[in-house]
């Protein structure tokens, strides 16, 4: 259970402890209704409080928000965690496995592994992934550790930077701004055109060789497989990308990297910057380009 308080200030002195907890707490209605079925779901310094009771300077109002029930069988398996504390828990994920079961995958995947892990740690083992990364991509991935966190995260949204290496050399910063689009649904495939939903995605370059690019992205717009399917429409298909350009004997996956994340912490309300170092397979392919630059 996770336990959070606040501390009324005199600016909501004498408000209803809904208007309270919708307004300044933020909580959705959904949260506050569910909270309302425990006896200490809600309280007033320490003793059981209705919705429509006031608050005054100085009290604190305190919420317990009960656990989830596990959604994924529980594994072990190996994380990189780079960040955790009561509300967030953020990994560095491996590009070699999927985030969440599919007919294909069944217990090997990153549900499975976290929720294994949070059970070892006593805590809520529900896995409630904020934004996701392709199987084959790597870096920061963030999941939310009760649903409160989960539901503020998922409405503020968080600020993230890639690093890709491309095939082709780009010399100059970018932006591409084309629609996307399923061309068969039965089919995970995407392509890039005049139809489909608005896609933006903004590149600066790193390094470059004579054959290849190193090259920071951040998104405009979340689309499935944007980066990948950007940079193939524009004829530089990611290295190592088999799906939209070809296989690459020195990776065996897209070479596409989460590196860095900016977010508002639910709770706290600071702003965090979280970075996680490169997988070794894109390292090595990046060294040698910035050696050639």
């Amino acid at each position: 259970m996770r336990r959070i308080d606040y501390t009324i200030e005199k600016d909501f002195d004498g408000d209803k402890v809904l208007w309270y907890l919708r307004g300044q707490a933020k909580l959705s209605a959904r949260l506050v209704a569910s909270l309302k079925t425990f006896p200490e779901g809600i309280l007033l310094n320490g003793e059981h409080i209705r919705t429509i009771d006031r608050i005054h300077t100085g009290d604190v109002l305190t919420v317990n928000i009960p656990e989830g029930e596990s959604t994924a069988e529980a594994r072990d398996g190996s994380l990189e965690v780079v960040y955790e504390d009561d509300d967030i828990l953020i990994i560095n994920k491996s590009p070699f496995i999927a985030v969440h079961p599919t007919h294909n995958h069944q217990g090997d995947t990153l549900a499975n592994i976290v929720t294994g892990y949070l059970q070892k740690k006593n805590k809520d083992a529900v896995f409630r992934a904020v934004g996701r990364l392709d199987k084959g991509t790597s870096g920061l991935m963030m999941i939310a550790l009760n649903s409160y966190a989960a539901s503020r995260l998922s409405e503020n949204g968080t600020q993230k930077e890639y690093i890709a290496i491309t095939e082709g050399v780009y010399t100059e910063s970018g932006t591409i701004d084309k629609p996307i689009y399923r061309p068969d649904p039965m089919k995970t495939l995407r392509a890039a055109g005049d139809e489909g939903d608005r896609a933006v995605t903004h590149y600066s370059v790193e390094a470059h060789d004579d054959k290849r690019s190193v090259l920071r992205v951040k998104l405009e717009t979340g689309r499935t497989h944007q980066i990948r399917v950007h940079f193939a429409y524009l004829g530089t298909p990611l290295v190592g990308d088999d799906m939209y350009g070809s296989a690459d004997e020195e990776i065996r996956r897209h070479a596409l990297h989460c590196e860095k994340m900016t977010f508002v912490h639910p709770v706290t309300k600071k702003e965090l910057l979280i970075t996680a170092s490169l997988w070794e397979d894109m390292e090595k392919i990046k060294e040698k380009i910035i050696t050639k630059y």
